[in-house]
């Protein structure tokens, strides 16, 4: 029969000689031992107490691990746990990485660090004890003369011992080296805590008993190099616990400063901004470690919907306070087209632009009543708006159903991104230079220009070639601008060239129509759904991409002048429309086959279902009622790594809009994001986001941090995270508890609001709110001075 982990001390027991010349010389060395305790003790000035078997040992010090409660888990079940666990805890590990990219080590590695402890381990019958205790006695000669003391009791412990000895097998012995191995710092295995009753997290008496004969303070005959490096390992932890000393950002750009767009350093070095270089991202070699200020006088921003009180029928106002984004620029610039307007304390929308003065609304109903195939809300879904302005376009879409990914550059227009995401519109700063957008290729179903000053058709058409990249085949392209109905001679000439441009890519002049009542004209197109057109071109311009060319590669990836072939496979993705709004939201990408693997190791259109199903029951039971969080103070959300969009879908009848952010270093599921209408878009999260500071009301990671940390430091992205979200703005974690640790910790001395953390199995779950808390010092950035 297994042996249980005091198996050597009962056989010691067992197999004693029944000789009484035996017991009596076994009696009287004990009580020579005991005369010689005695002796030992009134001359001894350290000698501790023998504790009482009956209770735990205690242990204290710097490198206890805070999650091993001994009551944390008195009332779970731990068997029934296994074997009928929640889908949503179960599903959770599959998310996780897998355990090669972990950072912490291993404990199956632990025994070849000790070597003394394997005999113990590989205990598994009577026959085998002999020579393992024989083992103990050698590497013991020198043991503390306290065991004498213990040796007196081992007849009084016998049945107790034989008892635990019953109950136990070579598990337990494992579970308590284990236990020693994590008190020195390493990390769990998220099932092993599952797996622990409380009695198996700290020893009874009677297992105390041998822990204290076979173990030192840190773990079963620890080695003195592996006690130097722990003890080192365990001073830079403390060091980098309370290094933090917070200074606020002093640079050009204040409390709008983004780091990669207003790096002044790198801007000035350029070459040529012929092609808009110095608006495009160029990021500090190091991430900026200070926070951004607040605008003086920065106020909570005004509720979603009630920064949009319905004035009349079919018109708008949108209003944000003025202190929040203290620019006039527009207004003076602007006006006049009905941008933006002061009213008192407040910046006021009326919802007019440069090609619809009269309103978004109607402009946007005009589209749709000349080119019906578009059905706003059904048929098109998600749309992307260049040079959007102050995105009236994109908000007043949200009346339609419809998704815009509206993008203009940080430029002389102040704050125009920053004026649509305070209203809680969707808007990034971006521009059309000399490298893709950071979106996958065929996503969008209408691409809209309304006097962007894109100059569309020079050096090749290179500009609306990477349009012809990001539009879905059959996808419209609506422009208005003046060329299409103004009669000046640049007009005209910009007329003609798009005319035969548009001709040699194949689009489709669906329509060219005026819109009396704003006094300005629109021309429609229509992207080939076929390679047919391509084909019969008798010149070859632009030319065809390459085979080679990836079409969904965009970080960084400067722009081409060609064209991809539509997809012709009915599996392919672009090969057919997908379903219409709302059902394309639940609806499994039809380009997703079971023969292909998907993010957590299951057929791909089952892991895009068991992902939905995971985050409905998360964002259900937890996230809405569970955490505290006054939705009606949420509109803007990220989903720093979003895994086929299926948080955000789960937030659908929430009145929210979800960034869905895709790292590019996390598996490329952009596309299917896109296919069910939702949009988000590529980042590297060791760089700056291309957004406004106070941008987003909530932002959600899970299992972002402890990936970033394989690759860049963690403090640069809890920054980043401060930067982007507003004052009183919520974080949600779902990492480690290793990471949740850390985090907790740094967000603490940010002067953070801790609303929640949990801890189970290694993984944790953090909410934390941003308070209004800025440093007094400030940190100059050299690369933010614009002079």
């Amino acid at each position: 029969m297994a042996q249980g982990k005091y198996a050597r001390i009962d056989n010691n027991r067992r197999q004693q000689p029944p000789s009484n010349n035996y017991c009596s010389t076994v009696t009287i060395v004990v009580f020579v031992a005991l005369c010689l305790v005695g002796v030992w003790m009134m001359t001894s000035s350290s000698i501790v107490p023998g504790q009482n078997v009956d209770m735990p040992i205690p242990k204290t010090g710097k490198n206890d691990v805070k999650d091993q409660n001994p009551h944390e888990f008195d009332n779970v079940d731990v068997h029934k746990d296994q074997k009928e666990k929640k889908p949503e805890e179960t599903y959770q590990h599959k998310y996780d990485k897998k355990p090669s990219k972990m950072p912490e080590p291993k404990l199956d590695e632990k025994p070849e660090e000790k070597p003394k402890e394997k005999p113990i381990e590989k205990t598994t019958t009577s026959s085998e004890a002999q020579p393992e205790n024989k083992d103990l006695n050698e590497n013991t000669s020198e043991e503390d003369k306290s065991s004498l003391y213990q040796n007196k009791r081992k007849h009084d412990l016998a049945d107790s011992i034989k008892a635990s000895n019953d109950k136990t097998g070579e598990s337990e012995v494992e579970k308590v080296n284990e236990s020693q191995v994590v008190e020195k710092g390493a990390k769990k295995d998220k099932n092993e805590v599952s797996n622990q009753s409380p009695g198996e997290q700290f020893p009874s008496g009677a297992q105390a008993e041998l822990t204290n004969e076979t173990s030192t303070e840190n773990g079963s005959w620890s080695t003195q190099a592996m006690e130097s490096k722990n003890e080192k390992d365990t001073q830079e932890s403390d060091k980098e616990l309370v290094v933090y000393n917070w200074k606020s950002c002093n640079s050009t750009a204040g409390p709008d400063f983004i780091p990669c767009l207003d790096n002044w350093r790198a801007i000035k070095n350029l070459r040529s901004t012929m092609h808009y270089e110095h608006r495009e991202r160029h990021c500090p070699e190091e991430p900026p470690t200070c926070l951004v200020p607040l605008p003086e006088g920065y106020r909570r921003p005004i509720k979603w919907p009630n920064s949009r009180k319905k004035a009349r029928k079919s018109c708008y106002i949108l209003q944000i306070w003025y202190s929040n984004v203290p620019h006039t620029e527009l207004v003076e610039y602007k006006g006049h087209q009905n941008w933006v307007k002061v009213a008192g304390r407040y910046l006021v929308f009326p919802g007019g632009g440069t090609q619809f003065k009269h309103g978004a609304l109607h402009y946007i109903d005009f589209i749709n009543e000349n080119v019906p195939d578009i059905a706003w809300g059904k048929h098109s879904r998600v749309i992307l708006d260049v040079g959007c302005g102050v995105a009236s376009f994109g908000g007043f879409l949200f009346d339609r159903d419809v998704l815009a990914m509206s993008l203009a550059p940080k430029d002389e227009h102040e704050a125009q991104v920053q004026f649509a995401l305070e209203r809680g519109i969707p808007a990034i700063s971006a521009v059309m230079g000399t490298l893709r957008l950071p979106f996958p290729g065929k996503v969008f179903d209408v691409v809209h220009c309304a006097r962007c000053r894109v100059p569309w058709h020079i050096e090749g058409g290179k500009l609306l070639l990477e349009l012809n990249r990001l539009l879905r085949p059959g996808g419209y392209f609506v422009w208005s601008a003046t060329p299409v109905y103004q009669k000046k001679p640049e007009d005209k000439e910009i007329w003609k060239a798009m005319s035969k441009l548009l001709e040699t890519m194949c689009w489709e002049l669906v329509t060219r129509v005026r819109d009396r009542l704003n006094g300005v004209g629109l021309a429609i197109y229509k992207k080939p759904m076929n390679n047919s057109c391509y084909e019969k071109r008798s010149v070859q311009d632009p030319p065809m991409c390459e085979a080679s060319d990836d079409a969904n590669a965009a970080w960084n990836v400067p722009l081409q002048t060609c064209m991809h072939k539509v997809p012709i496979d009915s599996l392919q993705r672009g090969s057919r429309w997908p379903e219409q709004w709302p059902a394309r939201l639940d609806k499994t990408p039809y380009w997703m086959l079971g023969s292909e693997m998907g993010v957590y190791g299951k057929p791909q259109p089952e892991d895009f279902v068991a992902d939905y199903e995971h985050w409905k029951r998360v964002v259900s039971k937890s996230y809405i009622n569970g955490m505290g969080i006054n939705w009606a103070t949420v509109r803007n959300v990220m989903d720093m790594r979003a895994i086929y969009g299926g948080f955000a879908a789960a937030l659908k009848d929430m009145n929210v809009w979800v960034m869905n952010v895709v790292p590019i270093d996390s598996p490329d599921v952009l596309p299917a994001i896109y296919e069910r209408g939702l949009f988000g878009i590529y980042h590297d999260w060791c760089q700056s986001f291309s957004t406004y500071p106070r941008s987003y009301d909530l932002m959600h990671a899970d299992h972002l941090f402890s990936m970033i940390k394989q690759k860049c430091k963690i403090v640069p992205l809890v920054v980043e995270v401060d930067r982007i979200l507003r004052p009183e703005g919520k974080l949600i974690v779902r990492d480690t508890a290793e990471v949740v640790s850390e985090l907790e910790s740094i967000l603490r001395s940010m002067q953070w609001e801790i609303r929640m953390t949990y801890n189970k199995d290694n993984e944790g779950l953090l909410s934390a709110q941003k308070t209004m808390w800025r440093p007094k010092e400030f940190e100059t950035l050299d690369y933010g001075m614009m002079t």
